[in-house]
């Protein structure tokens, strides 16, 4: 029978019962089940692989291997492997949650993330071993999702694994997009930027990517193993210099990239590079995969739905104060609208530590916006909805229709930041409630602790990992009390 939006219901529900949605529609093994199949269409009057409606002749191939990395690295491997069966030579999976070990044909390797660690030194190393095996008459079909940059780390020659480490740590804490990370760890990989392409040129490559990244740019998903790159060992160097850690990074980082931008130590690989002639790479789950599962249940629920963007970046305060801002215009109109509004959006923010608080950038963002919600002009707009439910009024002081609202951004990986949680909501209570416990939360963002105070009142969102990673999402509910 079909949900709707009762007066009654709470917002936190609908909004939980959305936000499933949304990540339950980028499951890996779903995602490879909806868009890879086993057909008997070969022209070798074999079977056939199809990606997309592209058919790759299994029948002209003598092995066929199989490379998984990433979040999603599990359920991707799994059902590819059911998908090729006895086909299947052998394949490497590099995962944050895999037990290593051999099953089956699969050979599971646990990596780390957001930091590498040895794991993710041996699995970079396994899956280059497997490249390095293929020859010109295989195939071989690679699982790439979110994270794989971090559990699929094999340091240059000269580099230490505590060297990526600590590069990759400051430029976390600095606050630099996926993009700039991306454009240092690559010139210190020898898997990255097309170079896992390399070591398996001449063989045919598949990829097949869910993507966690703005506008599904293939260079940055897990750093572009088997695709060109447009950064420099230059570009890499003016991002350290941009967030002022040049000086402070290892020596060794320091004279690779010095040797890199003078030609002397090998570049990564370049748009028409011979090597990725035989590669294809297929989309097959992205964010706006997962808001488009999250705008037919929030329409199904009796919701008017609007996706404004799967594009937000930038820094989460900054992103809050906008978002604040917007809500508080939509709120006159949202009052007159037939059916209760809901708003989606997704992409993926920053969060420039300076603070020695516990937090992410999907709690920092709810929390940046429930302050902002609380200065001058935009609580007027939802003032009337803080006290009219207790008080039993059905409109407030100034005559309008009392409104409800909920805001909620979640990481569709599960985890935020360096949390056990996925990100966090706050409604017309959650401040209220703040002051009751004497929280101050502008005191909270301030020490970017926006884990603790969500945790105080209650509005953190806990999933656990999902095994998927497609960037957050982000809910705002308007409606009236």
């Amino acid at each position: 029978m079909e949900t709707k939006i009762s007066g009654k219901e709470h917002l936190f529900e609908a909004a939980e019962a959305v936000a499933r949605a949304a990540i339950e529609s980028v499951d890996p093994g779903r995602l490879i089940i909806k868009n890879v199949f086993r057909v008997a269409a070969g022209p070798s009057g074999k079977d056939a692989v199809t990606v997309q409606g592209k058919a790759f002749d299994l029948g002209a191939y003598d092995r066929v291997f199989l490379a998984a990395f990433g979040k999603a690295a599990e359920a991707m491997a799994g059902a590819m492997a059911d998908i090729l069966g006895d086909r299947l030579t052998k394949g490497v999976v590099v995962s944050p949650d895999a037990e290593s070990g051999t099953r089956g044909r699969l050979e599971f390797i646990k990596g780390s993330h957001p930091l590498p660690d040895e794991g993710s030194v041996e699995g970079a190393r396994r899956v280059l071993a497997l490249a390095d095996e293929a020859g010109e008459k295989d195939i071989l079909f690679l699982c790439v999702s979110g994270g794989g940059s971090a559990l699929l780390c094999l340091p240059v020659p000269g580099l230490t694994l505590e060297d990526k480490r600590r590069v990759t740590s400051a430029l976390l804490k600095a606050g630099a997009d996926i993009t700039e990370l991306n454009a240092v760890r690559k010139h210190l990989s020898a898997v990255k930027g097309g170079r896992l392409a390399r070591a398996a040129s001449p063989a045919t490559i598949v990829s097949l990517v869910v993507s966690d990244v703005l506008e599904n740019d293939l260079a940055s998903i897990a750093s572009g193993p088997a695709h060109w790159d447009g950064t420099t060992f230059g570009a890499a160097r003016k991002v350290l210099e941009k967030y002022r850690l040049w000086n402070d990074a290892p020596a060794s980082v320091r004279e690779l990239i010095e040797k890199g931008a003078r030609g002397e130590a090998e570049e990564t690989l370049k748009e028409g590079d011979p090597a990725l002639e035989r590669v294809r790479t297929f989309i097959v789950g992205d964010n706006m995969t997962a808001l488009r599962a999250a705008k037919a249940e929030a329409e199904r629920m009796g919701f008017e739905t609007i996706i404004l963007t799967s594009s937000d970046s930038g820094e989460a305060r900054k992103a809050a104060l906008n978002y604040a801002a917007f809500l508080a215009e939509m709120a006159c109109s949202a009052v007159s609208l037939p059916r209760p509004l809901c708003l989606l959006a997704g992409g993926e923010l920053t969060v420039t530590v300076k603070g020695k608080g516990l937090g992410g950038r999907n709690t920092e963002f709810v929390l940046a916006s429930l302050v902002e919600l609380g200065k001058g002009k935009l609580a007027e707009a939802f003032c009337a909805a803080c006290d009219a439910p207790e008080a039993g009024r059905s409109a407030g002081e100034s005559g309008r229709p009392a409104l409800d609202w909920l805001i909620m951004s979640l990481g569709t990986d599960g985890l935020d930041g360096p949390t056990d949680a996925a990100g966090a909501w706050a409604g017309p209570l959650t401040l209220p409630r703040a002051r009751e416990l004497g929280l101050d939360p502008g005191a909270y963002l301030d020490d970017n602790d926006s884990y603790s105070f969500f945790k105080e009142t209650g509005n953190l969102v806990v999933t656990g990992p999902t095994g998927t990673n497609v960037m957050d999402v982000r809910l705002f509910i308007l409606r009236t009390a």
